[in-house]
């Protein structure tokens, strides 16, 4: 199946394998039912990366164009798409939760940059005994709709959270809503018009590039540095394109591992009141703190500061639970909206929750999580460094290590990987515009497995060749 590709172009690489791949189909080259090559076997004879197949694949997947089979690989679709003009999904889309369709078909990889947690580690007995709890109590949970703001009693748990955290939010000020995308998407469409622009990390949190592209909204990137947002380049964006808002993690940064410091939050703070500007802290990695923290809202005294958490990460992704601290009148905008969209959210969900917060057991699951989460860490930054890898900044919470292997560019390293049965998340997809990147996400929960371990052994700089002090 011999596609020229053409490295010279603008267009992108995988663009252009899923250009040439549809046009085959709809060309009636391949014919339905027709089995395509495997990952492996397609990427070497076009002499790309694992991660440009698996994106192209997936993006026919998700355009109707191919399905994913269970454990036997990719086949050309029975029905055509109605439309062959539709844009496919990005790179993003198809990395973390949403991504369903590959996984499906890939079960006997281990995602070692995925961005979940091991279904072994999550609280499933004490879910299941809130769930239980729940349906045996008052109807009103299973059958009714949810009040605009969300359900009193887990508001109500909320601002006792955040109180202890410093974020002083009464429960009038918080909205429930169905996880942090969500969240993203009413803020973006309260907040934000077609051509508007704002200020991003990079790299950065991919379907957030993917929402405000929907949006037709214009990004400009911050890049991430250990202490946080590049204050300089930061401000010089500011004051040459006035944009409307900036996205940011404070905590345990996806994908870099990094956490802000109180003098770089300070210092955002000024220059949002001095440019008018409106932060969005993306908190969703909230629960995994260790240790003291700086959060920007906790330091926000003018409310320039819209705090967004989750519990999809510590908890369960099924459940969509999530929760917005903003202004009141940001606040009845944004409920209005979440109302017309959607009429509210999971009743069910929100009292599950409100229950696990309310009798401990979310808390100690949360404990449980943190203390297995450092001791993995512990261990795998420790082994990077004996490997020769580079680690970006070494984190001190949450999931995840931002890393990389001097002089080894990512396609050797993703055909390595699958060698030992691993997929590894690419740097690249990461970046606001998808630009190659030595870096890799590797997420700390998945790395004493024996796959992982073999794999980052074997892809490592030789012993006599790493320096001291890589970390």
């Amino acid at each position: 199946m011999p596609f020229p590709l053409d490295r010279q172009s603008p267009t992108p690489l995988v663009q252009q394998l899923t250009d040439h791949l549809q046009a085959w189909i709809e060309h009636q080259r391949l014919r339905p039912g027709a089995r395509l090559p495997s990952i492996r076997t397609l990427a070497r004879e076009q002499s790309v990366s694992a991660s440009c197949v698996i994106e192209a694949y997936d993006r026919l997947v998700a355009g109707g164009w191919l399905e994913a089979r269970h454990g036997t690989g990719f086949f050309v679709a029975e029905c055509k798409p109605a439309s062959v003009h539709d844009d496919p999904p990005a790179w993003g889309e198809a990395v973390d939760g949403s991504w369903r369709q590959f996984r499906e078909g890939h079960d006997d990889l281990l995602k070692l940059g995925c961005g979940w947690l091991p279904n072994s580690w999550r609280a499933d007995a004490e879910l299941a005994q809130a769930i239980r709890q729940v349906s045996r109590g008052n109807p009103q949970d299973l059958f009714d709709y949810c009040p605009p703001l969300g359900l009193a009693s887990l508001r109500q748990q909320l601002h006792k959270r955040l109180a202890a955290v410093g974020i002083a939010a009464s429960p009038e000020r918080i909205l429930t809503t169905q996880g942090a995308s969500h969240g993203l998407d009413l803020l973006v469409r309260t907040l934000l018009q077609p051509g508007d622009t704002v200020l991003v990390e990079n790299p950065g949190y991919y379907n957030l590039y993917n929402l405000l592209r929907q949006h037709q909204v214009n990004m400009l990137p911050v890049p991430r540095t250990a202490d946080g947002p590049d204050l300089a380049e930061l401000e010089r964006l500011l004051g040459e394109h006035r944009p409307r808002c900036f996205f940011t993690n404070s905590l345990y940064q996806n994908p870099t591992g990094t956490s802000l410091t109180p003098k770089v939050a300070y210092r955002l703070l000024e220059l949002a009141r001095e440019h008018d500007l409106r932060i969005i802290e993306d908190d969703i990695y909230a629960d995994f703190q260790e240790g003291p923290a700086t959060r920007l809202a906790t330091l926000d005294s003018e409310q320039r500061v819209i705090y967004l958490a989750s519990f999809s990460k510590t908890l369960s992704s099924s459940l969509r639970v999530a929760y917005l601290v903003a202004d009141p009148a940001l606040l009845a905008r944004l409920a209005e909206l979440k109302m017309v969209s959607g009429i509210g959210t999971s009743r069910f969900a929100e009292q599950v929750v409100g229950h696990m917060l309310a009798n401990g057991s979310y808390r100690k699951s949360v404990q449980r999580l943190r203390v297995r989460l450092g001791q993995h860490r512990a261990k795998l930054l420790g082994q990077l460094e004996r490997y020769g890898w580079e680690v970006f900044c070494e984190p001190h919470g949450g999931m995840f290590v931002w890393a990389r292997v001097p002089g080894r560019d990512v396609a050797s390293l993703e055909q390595l990987a699958l060698h030992d049965s691993v997929l590894l998340t690419p740097g690249s997809a990461f970046d606001y515009q998808g630009a190659s990147s030595e870096w890799l996400r590797i997420n700390v929960a998945y790395g004493q497995d024996s796959r992982a371990q073999a794999f980052l052994q074997q892809a490592g700089l030789p012993r006599e060749s790493v320096g001291t002090g890589s970390l």
